[in-house]
């Protein structure tokens, strides 16, 4: 309709010229090449992790009018190779598209795509590859990556876990094993304390036995603790101080469990990254701000503001921002006090949203001569 008012009042050679351009442009869009696979999607089925690659290849059969070039086949992972011809594909003929796939290290259910794409930098093709990868046996060395000496071997020297809930008890523990060929005896030597941490260990461990290290967090409901919560542990084996040291940490916060949904508050932050720029070592405090928002239906507390001490914060554990308000938070920087080059901190809040409890702002800045 819009083609015709727009021709309306035109001369009769303007209106020919129009309509031979309109079909050239029907005719132009109508002959593209067109590439099809059949099938396009394939099932390798079961498949063993250790049994190296495989591959299949797929035909594509160009059925449309004029020739095609495969510019480039895009996988969304690694482990996906497509192998193919940039030649041109003529009206009938075909190509071919090997895909191989690598299932070391990725057990599993998978289901790869890949795109296919013509020199006209347009998706002609989607290609589809799917199966389940049986594990294999893993070593010992891969089970338990690290050797602390004596012959004892663990599975992590960190332990993150991540929310501590007040008043709920909570779990993990570092796999170990004996690979020697005599009984080795193990202790853990307490390097920094939390004081809310249970920490168990085999006294003993047989020649080839496994055994768990067990740490346990505990924040008392009567006494609430907040923030980051930190463990270092060195280990001897057979009285010998081992050179690896076990971190165990995690985040005091509210339990969600006991907060109605309804009746929740939720933290939000104007920003998550706060940039002083570059400023000189010689000039004088210098100064930015975030605002903390509170957009749920309960009052927001503040219940712990944490930083490595570079940056200055005017925010304290106790705020309380009723629902629908908010406040600002001053940040300080001492450029007489900080190193020259590129500065990196972070502002830790914790708060009684049941939802986030965690907020983390990046400060950044550039202390320059």
């Amino acid at each position: 309709m819009y083609l015709c008012i727009f021709a309306y009042g035109m001369t009769m050679a303007s209106k020919k010229h129009i309509a031979l351009i309109f079909c050239m442009l029907c005719f132009a869009l109508s002959a593209r090449a067109q590439l099809v696979f059949s099938p396009a999607v394939w099932d390798f089925g079961p498949i063993e992790e250790s049994g190296g690659r495989v591959s299949h290849v797929f035909t594509g059969v160009n059925r449309g009018e004029r020739p095609v070039v495969i510019l480039d086949v895009v996988t969304s992972c690694g482990c996906t190779v497509p192998e193919f011809s940039r030649k041109p594909v003529l009206p009938g003929d075909s190509t071919r598209i090997t895909v191989t796939f690598d299932p070391m290290n990725r057990p599993g259910v998978f289901d790869k795509d890949l795109g296919v794409y013509s020199s006209e930098r347009r998706k002609i093709a989607t290609l589809s590859i799917s199966g389940s990868v049986m594990p294999r046996e893993k070593s010992v060395e891969e089970l338990y990556p690290f050797d602390i000496g004596g012959g004892v071997r663990l599975d992590a020297t960190l332990c993150a876990f991540t929310y501590v809930y007040q008043g709920v008890p909570k779990q993990t523990s570092v796999g170990c094993l004996n690979t020697s060929g005599r009984t080795v005896r193990l202790e853990l030597v307490p390097e920094e304390a939390s004081g809310l941490l249970r920490a168990t260990a085999p006294r003993n461990l047989a020649p080839g036995e496994r055994g768990e290290i067990n740490f346990i967090y505990e924040i008392p409901a009567e006494a609430p603790r907040y923030g980051t919560l930190r463990d270092v542990f060195a280990i001897r084996v057979d009285g010998r101080r081992s050179g690896t040291m076990l971190v165990v940490h995690g985040i005091g916060v509210d339990n969600p469990a006991v907060v109605k949904k309804t009746a929740a508050p939720q933290a939000r932050l104007s920003e998550l990254t706060v940039k002083f720029g570059s400023v000189k070592h010689a000039a004088p405090c210098q100064r930015k701000s975030f605002t903390l928002f509170n957009t749920g239906a309960g009052e927001l507390v503040v219940r712990a503001v944490e930083s490595r001490g570079r940056i200055g914060i005017a925010l304290a554990a106790g705020q309380r921002i009723a629902p629908g308000g908010s406040c600002r938070v001053e940040l300080s920087l001492d450029p007489a006090r900080q190193e020259y080059g590129l500065l990196t901190d972070h502002i830790l809040l914790i708060t009684n949203d049941p939802e986030r409890p965690m907020r983390r702002v990046r400060v950044t800045a550039i202390i320059e001569d």
